[in-house]
């Protein structure tokens, strides 16, 4: 088992499917343009087999399947079912929701128990504004199948503060009302914004998040596992927030998070722009793969912060979300 000097190693692999999306967020791309697959992206028979010696090599003990848009990937249908028999006892999944009512009766069949769905705010003229494509009611109703079919769900929204501000508390509420897990996820310095001006004027951090929801409800801190992304509250009686405060209250020390992109890259850190190809070690034959893997992960956790998370112009959605 590979550790570092900190005691981390990696615990939790995600999965870019694919590197398209179908929206083209303002916090993620800056001019519109919808990010298209990578060049040469893994098979879905290479995914698999790359998922299962990560988990044979690196000790993963959970796997979440993301994007771009993972729902958009032809992979999407072959790899979740194969993936759901590697003997994983978490395995989830992060989308912006826009396909779930198509893949609605494929992810219930598959056995999937969580999914992350993306969304801004509940105002339909704003979601346009800000994904720059779809459309909210189709969102709101996959989110609906996923409750129906039993699934946990959990809602992630960036808030922005000139944007969708307004929409924290509509949609703390919204969340409390179905039992969803709503979780703030602080803007990142990360692609463009790492060198522009939008991420400082944008910026709406910890403290301020909990003072408007302070407004309202009552609210107390209460236990997240210890490599959580996730700062959580809980408000009596009706459900629990997190705030994903990766500028306010840095994770990076205790981070057991890998990524392996859809064009076969192993990412150890998302604010180090290093990556490590294994697209030859999938040639391999399993002894030789798993062993030539150790190197290539050592090298992986040693690009992970110590303390906290700095920024890189890396856009997330090619390497995993």
């Amino acid at each position: 088992m590979i550790v570092d000097v900190l005691g981390r190693r990696f615990r939790n692999l995600r999965v870019s499917l694919t590197a398209a999306c179908n929206y083209a967020c303002t916090y993620c791309v800056p001019d519109g343009k919808r990010l298209q697959a990578a060049a040469m992206e893994l098979s879905s028979d290479e995914m698999v087999k790359a998922i299962r010696l990560l988990i044979e090599s690196a000790g993963i003990e959970k796997l979440r399947i993301t994007g771009g848009e993972p729902l958009l990937s032809p992979k999407f249908d072959e790899v979740l079912p194969r993936v759901m028999d590697l003997g994983l006892d978490d395995v989830s999944l992060t989308t912006n929701g826009q396909l779930l009512p198509r893949k609605a009766e494929l992810i219930k069949a598959s056995g999937l128990e969580r999914i992350n769905v993306s969304l801004d705010t509940l105002d339909a003229d704003r979601f346009r504004a800000i994904a720059r494509s779809g459309d909210l009611a189709t969102v709101l109703q996959g989110i609906e199948l996923m409750l129906d079919a039993g699934l946990r769900v959990k809602v992630n929204m960036v808030p922005i503060k000139t944007a969708n501000v307004d929409q924290v508390l509509p949609m703390l509420e919204y969340c409390l009302d179905r039992r969803i897990e709503l979780r703030f996820i602080e803007l990142m310095n990360m692609g463009y914004l790492k060198h522009d001006n939008a991420y400082t004027r944008d910026f709406f951090g910890m403290e301020e998040i909990l003072e408007l929801i302070g407004s309202s409800y009552e609210y107390a801190r209460t236990d997240a596992p210890f490599d959580s992304t996730s700062v959580r509250y809980e408000i009596p009686g009706r459900g629990v927030f997190g705030i994903i405060a990766n500028e306010s209250e840095p994770f990076c020390a205790s981070c057991t998070r890998l990524r392996l992109s859809s064009n076969g890259y192993l990412y150890g850190c998302l604010s180090n722009t290093a990556r490590h190809d294994i697209k030859d070690v999938l040639a391999m034959p399993d002894d030789l793969a798993r062993k030539e893997l150790q190197g290539r992960l050592l090298n992986a956790l040693g690009d992970k912060q110590t303390a906290s998370f700095t920024g890189e112009t890396t856009v997330m959605k090619f390497i995993g979300g």
